[in-house]
């Protein structure tokens, strides 16, 4: 989140000696994008953030697609995916691009290592669970229903303290950031955005550690996973201060939009990335015109395809989904209310509907892994008389 920020001790100005107590200096580390024009925040170590005892690969990460793209509306069932324990390493993929990854993990243990996702930015949603997200920046709690925004090259690790715990990862090869149109000239959010720097939580609590050993880092980077041992713990920061940082933002906090008649999905848009936009379908009064059809007019969204995550049962122009649930509508085809949902939807003062939208500019892949999944009837579900709840 581009917003200034300082924890700890900084020297008065950048790139000069930055004493300890007993005479040496801090080690300064630059951490940014776009080279050295981009976001950045610079942070001092106790030691040296580049002594590594070993290096050593683990695997590959590249997905695997469907043997045979096919061009139809997809509906995943994940209600009863299992995923390893792990917050990192045991994501399941489902869709993606060279833009952008989704993949879920249900989490059931920490990590012992530390994680740094060299690869890309990440969208953590948690649907379920709270914690704490540790990184070099400090200690950023989570809690159902929030985004945890991850820029690449953060190192971290999840600490998991009531679940269960469902995560959906979005994987950004650009830089994630708040839509450019919801900011000013100055960067700051303008009175029309549906969400203020208020609502966004910052790291807090930092804590140094200064202890030698060998602690495992896996890195992220080129699709494979690295091991690298470093001498020492790596939250050794003293003091940071920058514009780069991990974020969090819930999306109960997101003040969704209202109109005499319906508004188009991209009133609902949280985050953007390079190749995608993230919206959020939240609570709220529907539209207040007496003729006003709240549900979504049948559309066709020629240079994009729709992902939606439900967070709820409850959708205003879907039946037969459930919690969990996963639709693909991709480009070249109309999508939209399935039979009976435009008509039920007249006259309702309002939708308790939870859901995340992913809109991306590139077609999107299917994984091998999201094929078990999938409901094959979907497609079919627009035919008259197809009324199957869930």
């Amino acid at each position: 989140m581009p917003i200034y920020h300082q924890l700890g001790e900084v020297p008065r100005k950048r790139h000069v000696a930055f004493r300890k107590d007993d005479g040496g200096i801090h080690h300064e580390e630059l951490v940014g994008n776009k080279g050295f024009a981009g976001p950045s925040s610079l942070l001092y170590h106790l030691r040296l953030p580049t002594a590594v005892r070993s290096v050593k690969t683990l695997r590959g990460t590249a997905w695997a697609t469907e043997p045979e793209r096919v061009l139809r509306h997809r509906h995943f069932r994940t209600a009863g995916l299992a995923t390893g324990p792990s917050p990192v390493l045991d994501r399941v993929p489902l869709l993606f691009n060279s833009d952008v990854a989704l993949s879920l993990v249900r989490p059931e243990k920490e990590d012992a290592f530390f994680y740094r996702n060299g690869q890309g930015d990440e969208i953590v949603f948690a649907a379920e669970g709270a914690g704490i997200l540790e990184s070099s920046f400090g200690a950023l709690p989570f809690r159902a229903g929030d985004y945890v925004v991850i820029p690449r090259g953060v190192l971290h690790r999840w600490r998991l303290t009531k679940g269960p715990f469902l995560f959906l990862v979005i994987e950004s090869a650009g830089y994630v950031r708040t839509p450019k149109h919801y900011r000013n000239e100055h960067g700051q959010l303008t009175e029309m955005a549906p969400f203020s720097e208020r609502d966004v939580r910052r790291p807090a609590g930092l804590e140094t550690h200064d202890e030698a050993g060998n602690f495992p880092v896996v890195v992220k980077s080129g699709n494979r996973l690295v091991e690298m041992v470093m001498a020492h713990h790596p939250f050794d920061v003293v003091g940071w201060d920058g514009y780069y940082y991990p974020w969090a933002f819930s999306i109960h906090d997101f003040e969704p939009r209202v109109g005499r008649v319906h508004l188009p999905p991209p009133v609902h848009q949280t985050f953007e990335g390079d190749g995608f936009v993230v919206c959020s379908f939240c609570p709220r009064p529907y539209d207040f015109d007496p003729e006003a059809v709240p549900a979504p007019y049948n559309h066709q969204n020629v240079m994009s395809d729709e992902v939606l995550f439900y967070a709820s049962a409850e959708f205003m122009s879907r039946r037969g989904i459930e919690y969990g649930s996963i639709t693909l509508h991709p480009d070249g085809l109309p999508h939209g209310p399935q039979p009976g949902r435009a008509d039920d939807s007249i006259g309702v003062k309002g939708t308790d509907e939870l859901a995340v939208m992913v809109d991306t500019f590139r077609p999107l892949l299917v994984s091998r892994e999201a094929l078990p999944l999938e409901d094959e009837g979907y497609p079919l579900s627009w035919l008259e008389g197809s009324k199957e709840d869930p």
